[in-house]
């Protein structure tokens, strides 16, 4: 029996209403999470720790499941995404940076990141010089590579039929969700707002210690100081879900981790800093910074306990504070003037700042030989000790004691 023409319009617009799948709302708002952590996962897993930094291997499985899900949950190609992080590694934060909120503003990357990431997508030199190495299979340039919309317009026909008019809601946001996390807040906030862990050789941020919402993206100032590393997370506080997906994987067999960040050694403490020494401060040369930062933010708090019990103006070294372990070219213009009156009005403060630049040296420097380099580190640690300064003496005895 034939329906009538009202019923058959009825039944049209109750599916276009629910679609196949009758959820509630707060269903339908887990399904749009659940896909778009996906699509994060799949990014920093497979396009960022694997693809472009070779941090680690993937199964076939894996590897494929998330180029099929990046077609359909971005469009984006896996060799353009490659090349423009790798260039920006390499131009970090010059003018030949795709990205960089320090040359194009913080309000340009955050809103229009995606538009600079088309932008150098289309720079052929670039494609050439740093997408090698990525999948130039029989799949990548007849499909993923070849319809990139028709990837996208594949999810927006499931969600239609999935949820009806409202799948169109829920395409979007999956498909708004790398423009602004990835473009937005990784490149932007990134490099513009946040903590430091280590000196990286750029203004690279934490956005935040628990990296769950955008797969361990979160933890990017720590990515930048080891960008090889398939772990982002360092301190012990820190949480990366990226590398506990990886580390599940890795357990099975469907993922072989390459590098992880490395880790300060302490043994006892030997008469003199040797070879072995240099070695170990060298490959660990961030995180000893990062220790030598502590022990100057407990000289300078000394500082100011002490300033207080006499009754002086704390005002220059409050202002300095922020600055006094960090690298020269780090320090904005405007806190220079503090700085230097900082130092020169403190002066353990001031033999502290110019022992952290020496020490710096030592690795930057790449005329000398690990001989002179050791007796540079020997002497280096006789005048620590000898200094009287309190944290110059406990920071020296803890270097002699590290190894590789």
């Amino acid at each position: 029996m034939l329906l009538p023409d009202w019923a058959v319009l009825n039944a049209a617009i109750e599916w276009l209403g629910h679609g196949l799948w009758d959820l509630s709302w707060w269903q339908i708002v887990l399904y749009t999470l659940v896909t778009t952590h996906i699509t994060i996962a799949s990014v920093t897993i497979f396009l960022h720790r694997t693809q472009a930094h070779r941090a680690m291997d993937l199964h076939a499985i894996p590897s494929h499941f998330f180029r099929f899900w990046l077609w359909i949950g971005t469009g984006m190609v896996t060799k353009e995404w490659v090349a423009i992080h790798r260039k920006h590694h390499a131009k970090c934060e010059t003018e030949e940076d795709p990205h960089s909120p320090q040359t194009r503003g913080i309000d340009t990357v955050f809103w229009q990141g995606a538009e600079l990431y088309k932008a150098e997508a289309k720079n052929k030199e670039t494609m050439v010089k740093f997408g090698h190495g990525t999948p130039d299979d029989w799949l990548e340039r007849n499909l993923y590579s070849r319809f990139t919309w028709q990837g996208v317009g594949l999810m927006l026909i499931l969600d239609l039929a999935l949820f009806g008019a409202l799948g169109l809601a829920v395409w979007a946001v999956q498909m708004l969700w790398i423009p602004v996390s990835a473009a937005g807040v990784i490149n932007g906030i990134g490099h513009y707002w946040g903590y430091r862990n280590f000196e990286a050789p750029d203004a690279s941020t934490n956005i935040s210690p628990w990296g769950i919402i955008i797969g361990g993206e979160e933890l990017h100032n720590n990515h930048h100081t080891y960008p090889t590393s398939a772990k982002f997370s360092v301190k012990k506080y820190e949480f990366d879900i990226g590398w506990v997906y990886i580390s599940l994987m890795s357990r099975i067999g469907l993922a072989k981790v390459k590098k992880v960040p490395p880790k300060l050694r302490l043994g006892a403490i030997k008469p003199v800093a040797d070879e072995k020494t240099l070695e170990a401060v060298i490959a660990n040369r961030y995180e000893v910074m990062a220790r030598y930062g502590r022990e100057m933010r407990g000289a300078c708090k000394a500082e100011i306990v002490l300033l207080k019990e006499k009754g002086h103006d704390l005002s220059v070294l409050k202002a300095a504070k922020r600055w006094l372990h960090r690298d020269d070219d780090r320090v904005p213009a405007a806190a220079r003037p503090h700085l230097a009156q900082a130092r020169a009005a403190h002066p353990v403060l001031d033999t502290m700042a110019t022992m952290r630049e020496e020490l710096r040296q030592m690795w930057m420097n790449t005329s000398r030989s690990r001989e002179q380099l050791a007796a540079e580190l020997q002497a280096w640690c006789r005048r620590a000790e000898e200094s009287g300064i309190a944290q110059l003496q406990q920071f020296s005895m803890r270097l002699r004691a590290a190894h590789a």
